[in-house]
């Protein structure tokens, strides 16, 4: 193996030479196309053009073209161009890692796309964001931008091309999610359409068929064919010299490489490995680098080769460092849900342009009717039968009048109903804290008149005894009512239990059924519904949303809406922690709440962290007692997290602890069984 070195670094320079010589089959017709621009315009799209013809080969021309034609573009004050040159250079500090710098760049050319109504660009930048998303393994939000890029290309914007790299993505998010029927799906439709395309060699983006391919053969791996994967491998491998695409080229050789190391072919592995490497190190391509140089680092410390191992053990934690450091990650996830705050406000903005559009359209069509009815009305005055008309007229009017007015009536009364409705709600409310308030005095009422009936009672036996006093049978009577009335006592006592009995089943609602509940999409939701209803009431308030959910978590049998309120009031006082701390100014200052879930044994445990001002120790113990609260009087009920410590432990027989050190983070943690049986109904009530 010692002499194939030589050999195959020699081979390695030789590919690598190669490759620099190389260039895109569709850059020599743009060069000539720039060359015969005539108007600026035209070299901006074309400039960007050739940007995109080398964006899997020398990342240098796609950034020197990319910002020749912004440089032109922002001169003319070309909005499209502008635009599209933009997103080329989000290619670039995606490739190279800088994953928030790319997200940053492409929402910039994501706002001059629909400024200038360029939908084709538009869903190239859609289909950008997504392979973001997907470079971190969170295909969820990467899904949802491929779909919104697939919808614009069905509709006959951008070539075949294009539509394909969206198809494929789509099939490659699948099986990261493990759906392999959905991911074979999109698969065989991205490589039905590009055998079928007269187009897809025309484009600046070049032909996707070595990403299909490759794609196809990760499926097969992943469905247990290994030789038909390898084949695929090869066919991509192969595909990707005559078009110059060096990652693809890479991805190729690195799952060939996986393959192998899986086989326990580890020389076979190591081969690829390195192909890989050399090829990722030469764009740079950050995400290639560090799965392949982790494989490597695997095999060689499988052989016990310490040199190699930490050569590319260091080679593969600089990778990873530019790809996953946590600044980035926060700075990533920040931007991003920016952006879809954005996105909701300008769809709320467009409901209410159609809104007022429809408005308008129906004052006209009033309008017109009301003059349609004047000249009819003056008409029919002209006519003998006017006056009837007029009359008929009239007692239409007065009954349209009276129903209008039994309406309002009744709208009144439905108004004032409700009124009634919210005020007998805060009443349950505070018979609740009443009741629990008054419970324990009267259960010392009824314990204090027990032991009073008992000393009587002794008392009364010592006193029969014929020597005790001169009149015994006197005494022993006062003893037997003094003894009546302690009873009576006790069982005043007890009547005033049952009031109080009364009270708290007054102040409940009945349970609700069990739901069989996807635990990570239902904690997720209401996370973000709960974040988005704090930013509605604070429009300067963000915060970072770190979801670390277990996918072994499944399903669990839950109480929807009674778990929901619980988990409400949890992120609303972490929200609240985290916004009262960004008041104080502190320098390099992110407000983070992270939520968690995991199996653990025959639970499932929830953790809702934030990093805010925390809760002091002397207050820890009173955290889940009625009338304490986290929150300003004006901002919650104060009975949030008793009620939700009832609903949790009562509710679901689970556990609410609580964590927290002082200035820096408050961790609620929820353990629910797999099997909740709930014992009880809780009220409800804001947190």
């Amino acid at each position: 193996m010692r002499k194939l070195l030589p050999i195959l670094f020699l081979g390695y320079c030789t590919l690598l030479s190669g490759w620099a010589r190389a260039q895109s089959p569709q850059t020599a017709g743009l060069r000539t196309a720039l060359a015969r621009a005539s108007h600026d315009t035209t070299r901006v799209l074309v400039l960007a053009d050739l940007s995109a013809s080398y964006r899997y080969s020398r990342f240098d021309s796609v950034l020197w073209y990319a910002r020749q034609g912004l440089q032109l573009a922002r001169r003319i004050g070309y909005a499209k161009g502008e635009g599209r040159c933009l997103s080329r250079l989000g290619i670039l500090m995606s490739e190279r890692g800088n994953l928030p710098q790319a997200l940053r760049i492409d929402l910039q050319a994501l706002q001059l796309h629909e400024q200038s109504h360029d939908p084709e660009a538009t869903a190239r930048t859609l289909n950008q964001m997504g392979l973001l998303y997907h470079a971190l393994e969170d295909y969820r939000p990467a899904l949802s931008y491929y779909f919104r890029a697939k919808r614009i290309y069905e509709q006959g914007f951008g070539d075949d091309s294009q539509l394909i790299s969206v198809l494929t993505n789509l099939g490659a998010s699948y099986e990261g999610r493990r759906q392999l029927d959905s991911a074979q799906y999109f698969l065989n439709r991205a490589y039905d359409l590009t055998r079928r395309s007269q187009t897809v060699h025309q484009s600046c983006w070049g032909t996707p068929l070595p990403y299909v391919l490759r794609e196809l053969g990760l499926l097969r791996a992943s469905l247990g064919q290994p030789a038909e994967a390898l084949t695929y491998y090869r066919r991509s491998a192969q595909a990707s010299f005559p078009e110059n695409d060096r990652r693809s080229a890479c991805r190729a050789y690195q799952y060939m490489a996986e393959l192998y190391h899986s086989r326990q072919q580890l020389d076979s592995s190591v081969y690829y490995a390195r192909k890989s490497l050399v090829l990722a190190q030469s764009l740079p391509f950050i995400i290639g680098v560090v799965h392949t140089s982790q494989l490597l680092t695997e095999a060689f410390q499988a052989r016990q080769r310490t040199d190699s191992t930490l050569k590319y053990m260091h080679i593969m934690l600089q990778a990873e460092d530019s790809l996953y450091n946590p600044q980035r990650i926060k700075q990533l996830d920040a931007i991003g849900f920016a952006e879809q705050q954005r996105l909701r406000e300008l769809e709320l903005e467009r409901t209410q342009f159609e809104a007022r559009n429809r408005l308008y359209i129906l004052a006209g069509v009033l309008g017109s009717l009301i003059l349609l009815a004047l000249l009819l009305w003056r008409n029919n005055r002209l006519q003998q039968r006017a006056n009837a008309r007029l009359s008929e007229l009239n007692e239409e009017i007065t009954s349209q009048r009276d129903s209008l007015g039994r309406m309002l009536h009744e709208l009144k009364i439905t108004q004032s109903q409700l009124v009634l409705r919210e005020k007998m709600a805060s009443l349950g409310e505070l018979m609740a804290g009443v009741a629990h308030e008054i419970q324990t005095p009267v259960n010392s009422m009824r314990d204090l008149a027990g032991v009073s009936a008992d000393v009587v009672e002794s008392l009364r036996r010592e006193l029969v005894r014929p020597d005790a006093v001169a009149e015994p049978d006197t005494v022993a009577d006062n003893l037997q009512t003094l003894s009546q009335y302690q009873q009576s006592i006790v069982r005043s006592s007890q009547r005033a239990a049952s009031i109080v009995t009364g009270m708290l089943e007054y102040s409940s609602t009945s349970p609700g059924p069990l739901q069989a509940t996807d635990v990570n999409a239902f904690v997720e939701d209401y996370l973000r519904l709960t974040y988005h209803d704090t930013r509605a009431k604070n429009r300067s308030f963000y915060a970072a949303l770190l979801p670390t959910l277990d996918p072994t978590v499944g399903n669990l049998s839950i109480i929807r809406h009674d778990l929901g309120r619980a988990l409400i009031s949890l992120f609303t006082n972490a929200f609240h922690s985290v916004q009262q701390r960004q008041l104080l100014y502190q320098e390099g200052y992110i407000p983070q709440v992270a939520v968690s879930t995991r199996k653990v044994g025959c639970y499932i445990e929830i953790r809702v962290r934030d990093n805010g001002l925390g809760i002091p120790p002397k207050l820890l113990p009173k955290v889940f007692e009625r009338f304490f609260t986290t929150q300003a009087p004006e901002v919650g009920s104060s009975l949030g997290l008793a009620l939700s410590y009832d609903l949790i432990t009562k509710g679901h027989g689970g556990t609410l602890t609580v964590e927290s050190q002082e200035g820096e983070y408050t961790e609620f943690v929820v353990t629910l069984p797999l099997t909740a049986q709930p014992s009880l109904a809780v009220p409800a009530a804001a947190g």
